[in-house]
């Protein structure tokens, strides 16, 4: 039963949605459904906070290599939820002055706002910021013209990037707008370029995704798959 109910469950949510989705009669049955799940989303976060804190303890109580990390990652949770849930620094709405805690967390100057508005938002700034020099590391090594998939690699990132910077709208400033040979300008060929050839690779990747969905959600639907019950035995 351990594995059987949690199948029965998602395959009857997801055959409802399913269904009130395509049929006008049953969406009150999607929206029922779309409230269960709310609800165990929120039975989920509980859960995962626990086990963020019994992973992090363990590895703090233990003095594994990284503890460290562990505790700044400890702290910081434990400070964004008590600062939410408390509803510290918060000041009441003016609908209902008398209660105190009648005002939003994250209303603009609380310190949950400003948690999260200087601390969270310049490390993932900081973090993307760093994830540039990977990315310029792996484009020299993929930029090389050893084959002529390359080669067409390298010469569409060599326009793209020249025709979004000033250099390439100097170089081929001299074609008059009105010329037969206006296609030729950076700016313009760039343009086309991303319309035309980055639009159509990006709809048949979107295809290919769309049928990856639908059919793991079939496999997952009919209980082929059943990876998310993890490993342990019937």
């Amino acid at each position: 039963m351990k594995r059987t109910a949690p199948m029965i469950i998602l395959a009857l949510g997801g055959f409802v949605l399913l269904v009130a989705y395509f049929i006008p009669y049953t969406q009150g049955w999607g929206e029922d459904a779309a409230l269960w799940f709310d609800i165990l989303a929120a039975i989920a976060f509980i859960l995962g906070g626990g086990n963020l804190l019994k992973i992090h303890l363990k590895k703090m109580s233990d003095k594994v290599p990284g503890w460290g990390y562990s505790a700044v990652c400890v702290a910081s949770f434990l400070a964004m939820l008590t600062v939410g849930l408390l509803k510290i620094g918060v000041h009441p709405n003016e609908q209902f002055p008398d209660y105190r805690w009648s005002g939003t967390y994250d209303q603009v100057g609380s310190p949950f706002w400003w948690l999260y508005e200087y601390g969270f938002k310049p490390l993932t700034a900081t973090m993307f910021a760093m994830l540039a020099f990977y990315v310029a590391s792996a484009a020299f090594r993929a930029f090389r013209a050893k084959n002529f998939e390359a080669i067409l690699l390298l010469g569409t990132a060599f326009i793209i990037l020249l025709g979004r910077t000033f250099a390439g709208v100097f170089l081929t400033g001299f074609i008059p707008e009105d010329s037969p040979m206006a296609g030729l300008k950076l700016e313009n060929l760039t343009m086309y370029v991303m319309q035309v050839f980055n639009t159509a690779g990006n709809r048949a990747i979107m295809i290919g995704i769309a049928l990856g969905v639908a059919s793991t959600s079939l496999k997952v639907l009919l209980g082929v798959d059943r990876s998310y019950l993890g490993s342990g035995e019937e």
